[in-house]
């Protein structure tokens, strides 16, 4: 009597996890070098940022330079931190978008067990900048509107507080700060939601070259039913990558008012930036990897993997593995809906 075959797992994100691994595992040549070319430089500047920024606010500082007692202190330039933080703002956008078009395009390909080449990926990465760009003013646009849509509520009823019901209420800045408060809570909670149903919008760009709005409704019916999953991935990496970013930002503040002397303790200084950028390069690797098989799962859930998968394998389509982990894999999950 045969033993019967394992019910298939349940889609989670340690299922989601594992199967990232397998394919970077598999690929680690390739993704390494991806993640040198696009990650690193993200990584970099994220923990170096924090640094420089504080080096220039704190330049009048007393004890910034020994020939800062000669002469009067002036506050930094506004011009100068506003044109360093556009600098980095544009420099993080541009590598992030190159490195889900390129990273993206290989998970993919590295899930169908399709050779997987650094050219095909770099040109993938060039070829989804715009449409990555358009789907990202466009969730920007709607963020930055609730926002706005938020703020004008909170104004429109404290006038009308004052002047219909409670004309006599003094606004002061407990009153400001409590409602602050309520704006913000709400403006999380709703741009929460609106992220666990678009985590998979930059995916849809690259594998199915849409853009603008279409990504961001065709995430929201892929993630139907596996919300928790895409909950969870948003928490995790968010909570792991903000860890990062904070150590960076202690460790500049805490060498910067002890003296300013973040740039004479050399060896601590750098051993702090290498291992920060590696441990975040990492995360981001794995997050967009980890979305990226996530869309897979979730077209398996949706009944639109299984019709792909035959196609793919009816194809005259040639593999030629240099291990085990290179094959052609199939989903099966079970689904609690």
């Amino acid at each position: 009597m045969a033993t019967p075959s394992p019910p298939p797992p349940t889609v989670n994100l340690w299922v989601v996890l594992t199967e990232s691994k397998r394919i970077i595992n598999a690929h680690s040549r390739h993704f390494l070098a991806l993640s040198v070319l696009f990650l690193l430089p993200i990584s970099f500047s994220i923990t170096v940022y924090p640094s420089i920024s504080l080096l220039i606010i704190n330049q009048s500082s007393p004890s910034h330079t020994t020939l800062s007692l000669l002469r009067i202190h002036q506050p930094p330039n506004p011009k100068t931190v506003l044109l360093l933080l556009i600098t980095y703002i544009i420099f993080v956008t541009v590598f992030n978008l190159l490195s889900i078009g390129s990273i993206t395009y290989s998970i993919f390909q590295g899930f169908y067990g399709r050779p997987v080449k650094l050219i095909s990926a770099v040109k993938s990465s060039f070829t989804s900048f715009l449409p990555l760009l358009a789907t990202l003013v466009s969730s920007n646009s709607i963020v930055f509107a609730i926002l706005l849509i938020l703020g004008l509520a909170a104004f429109s009823l404290t006038r009308v507080i004052i002047e219909l019901i409670v004309p006599s209420l003094e606004v002061d800045y407990d009153y400001f700060q409590a409602l602050s408060a309520v704006v913000i809570l709400i403006f999380v909670a709703i741009v929460t939601k609106l992220y666990v149903n678009w985590i998979l919008a930059w995916v849809v760009v690259v594998v199915e070259s849409s853009y603008g709005l279409t990504p961001l409704k065709r995430s929201r019916c892929l993630v139907k039913g596996m919300e928790s999953v895409s909950l969870s991935m948003i928490v995790v990496f968010s909570i792991a990558q903000s860890s990062m970013v904070w150590i960076s930002t202690v460790v500049a503040a805490s060498e910067i008012g002890n003296g300013g002397k973040l740039w004479t303790n050399v060896f601590f200084f750098v051993v702090q930036i290498v291992i920060t950028s590696a441990l975040l390069t990492g995360l981001m690797l794995y997050n967009l990897a980890g979305t990226t098989v996530m869309y897979m799962y979730c077209k398996a859930v949706q009944g639109e993997l299984a019709w792909e998968i035959a196609e793919e394998f009816a194809r005259e389509y040639v593999s030629l593995p240099f291990d085990d982990c290179k094959v052609p894999h199939v989903v099966s999950v079970a689904y609690n809906g």
